[in-house]
């Protein structure tokens, strides 16, 4: 069966590699940039404000090993999908959050998916992620790939000394550590 892609926005994509990039079934994580205007923006563009894009992962996976649906549920435990104005640390608009959807059944699955946690109670406040058609996605710098992998000790203390770690606990258990 021939892979498929998920692309999801949760804030700073050094976040959203790790938990994807060790399941069976995932290919590749990428780290980049869409929903915007601006062809082939840089980092430096992006946290701008100007280009419209918001940090993204790119997930290639085999839907026969890991379907999309498993993605989904996963990456709500990744964020703090209440807060509209960027994820934990971060703010601004390249810091929101999106499902970016490639075909109508992944759509649909999103929409779903975003209801039952809507229905579930876990939050007091409206789930305020986007389910988007997804756009030209653009890879990060190579230094933001993998960056868990390269940097470590900074990811780790970036990702409790943002807040994300602490609120994954709260809200979702031990499950992402």
């Amino acid at each position: 069966m021939p892979t498929e892609l998920a692309t999801f926005a949760g804030g700073c994509f050094w976040c959203l590699v790790k938990p994807f990039d060790q399941l069976k079934g995932i290919e590749k994580v990428v780290s980049g940039y869409t929903g915007g205007h601006v062809v082939n923006p840089t980092y430096q563009q992006v946290c701008s404000g100007t280009t419209g894009h918001v940090e993204a992962v790119q997930i290639t996976f085999d839907p026969a090993v890991f379907p999309y649906e498993k993605l989904v549920e996963i990456y709500w435990t990744l964020i703090d999908p209440t807060d509209p104005g960027g994820q934990f640390f971060d703010r601004g608009e390249s810091y929101t959050t999106a499902i970016f959807y490639h075909n109508e059944e992944q759509r649909k699955i999103a929409e779903q998916s975003k209801k039952r946690l809507e229905e579930s109670g876990k939050f007091d406040k409206p789930i305020v992620v986007k389910i988007l058609p997804a756009k030209p996605f653009y890879p990060a710098e190579e230094y933001h790939q993998d960056y868990y992998k390269k940097n470590p000790q900074h990811y780790e203390r970036y990702f409790i000394g943002s807040g994300r770690a602490q609120f994954i606990k709260q809200h979702w258990g031990d499950m992402n550590e």
